[in-house]
């Protein structure tokens, strides 16, 4: 037996030699090093030059062909690039809370008793807020004393209404940037400002009674508040621009705006509360301060996501003509 494997393992070995480990010459050697040093040098300036260019061509390349497969998606990014989304948004709310917010206090301490209570029923109802929110509400709006008119005055309460109106001049330069209309040219009268104002007064007030559909329930109230924000913001645009957009174009995003603002604000109870109580324990009036910001914020920026996706989506081919929209620039540009 072992004289039979002896054989098999010699005939393997002569079937199968181990390869002889292969050395290159000298030449080839030196021939690898140097093409091995060239290959481990760093690339020089028109290397990177050449590689930008190729990627900027590519960039434009793959742009051109989204636009063909995803016209809406691309002209859509284009838009919130162009809006600025998140820094309009961020502005419009800075400008809510250092100016409107004020100008509500101005207004219950000026406004009757019915006016007051009637205000602080329909922050409640946006906010729902109960506990140490519900009383710190309540002592800012119901004043028990004439120590806030008299703090402002007439002259002061003139002051802050004329300073709130920075929150229509960001809505109204929100709304430009949106449907692309250029700032030269363009000039809106200031008592549109002021009429915007009003209008953000009168749908404050009625959230209360509106939100409860009028003492039916939430049932009648949801709908209501829908209908109510689409004449909304639907109205917003057309008056802050002057008319420069017809009203059918319009109606995109105002049914857009309303839908997103009425599930924020219909959910805003089931967390705000807690939130708010939690942040008034453990920072005092600076958490509340922050909270109603960050809350402001996110309302803001969707409502600049809202009014850049109906003002594409109304001048997209399917809709355009039927609703008169007017082009986009990137048409005009082509």
């Amino acid at each position: 037996m072992k004289g039979h494997e002896q054989r098999h393992a010699d005939h393997r070995e002569r079937a199968d030699p181990d390869p002889a480990p292969l050395v290159p010459p000298k030449r080839a050697r030196g021939t690898l090093m140097r093409r091995g040093g060239r290959a481990n040098r760093r690339p020089g300036p028109g290397w990177w030059k050449r590689r930008s260019t190729e990627l900027v061509a590519r960039a434009k390349t793959l742009h051109r062909e989204a636009e063909i497969r995803f016209p809406v998606v691309t002209h859509l990014a284009d838009r919130m690039v162009s809006v600025n989304i998140f820094d309009s948004g961020t502005r419009l709310a800075a400008q809510c809370f250092l100016t409107a917010i004020p100008l509500l206090f101005v207004v219950a301490a000026y406004a009757p008793p019915w006016l007051r209570q009637q205000l602080v029923r329909s922050v409640h109802a946006v906010l729902g807020l109960t506990g140490p929110a519900q009383a710190e509400l309540e002592k800012a709006l119901q004043p028990t004393t004439e120590d806030l008119r008299q703090a402002t005055g007439l002259i002061g309460g003139l002051m802050v209404l004329i300073s709130a109106t920075a929150v229509s001049r960001a809505l109204q330069r929100l709304c430009k940037r949106a449907w692309e209309i250029p700032r030269a040219g363009t000039h809106v009268a200031p008592w549109r400002w002021v009429a915007w104002l009003v209008l953000w007064l009168g749908a404050m007030l009625l959230q209360g009674p509106m939100r409860d559909g009028f003492g039916l329930g939430a049932w009648l109230g949801i709908p209501l508040t829908l209908v109510t924000q689409t004449g909304l913001w639907w109205w917003t645009p057309h008056l802050l621009l002057g008319g420069l957009i017809t009203w059918k174009p319009l109606l995109p995003g105002a049914v857009i705006t309303a839908v997103a603002l009425t599930v924020l604000t219909s959910t805003a109870p089931l967390y705000m509360p807690r939130a708010i109580n939690r942040a008034l324990a453990d920072y005092g009036s600076l958490g509340l301060v922050f909270l109603l910001l960050s809350w402001m914020i996110v309302v803001a920026v969707a409502v600049a996501v809202c009014m850049s996706v109906g003002a594409v989506v109304a001048q997209e081919p399917p809709l355009a003509s039927r609703l008169g929209s007017p082009p986009p620039r990137w048409s005009q540009e082509t």
